[in-house]
């Protein structure tokens, strides 16, 4: 099961990645928490501090905050958000 469906690419997002060391997912809506930090964890081989969801829209948003280690900022940019 493909459990991220993208990733959010906003000026609010950004924000996120370069202030507070969050990633914004779309992920399917009958994940749970950690779920996505295990598949975080397993695709970009990162360590995974905590997990917030936002269901709106029928759209469920996961914020994927990283340990002080890893830098959201380079995982960003090897995905081609920054």
């Amino acid at each position: 099961m493909v459990i991220l469906e993208k990733i959010k690419s906003t000026e609010k997002t950004v924000r996120m990645i370069e202030l507070n060391n969050v990633i914004v997912f779309e992920v399917d809506r009958t994940v749970k928490k950690n779920e996505i930090a295990k598949e975080v964890e397993e695709l970009f081989e990162v360590k995974v501090a905590s997990v917030k969801t936002m269901t709106r829209k029928n759209k469920k948003l996961a914020y994927v905050r990283l340990t002080k280690d890893f830098v959201a900022a380079d995982l960003a940019a090897k995905l081609g958000v920054l």
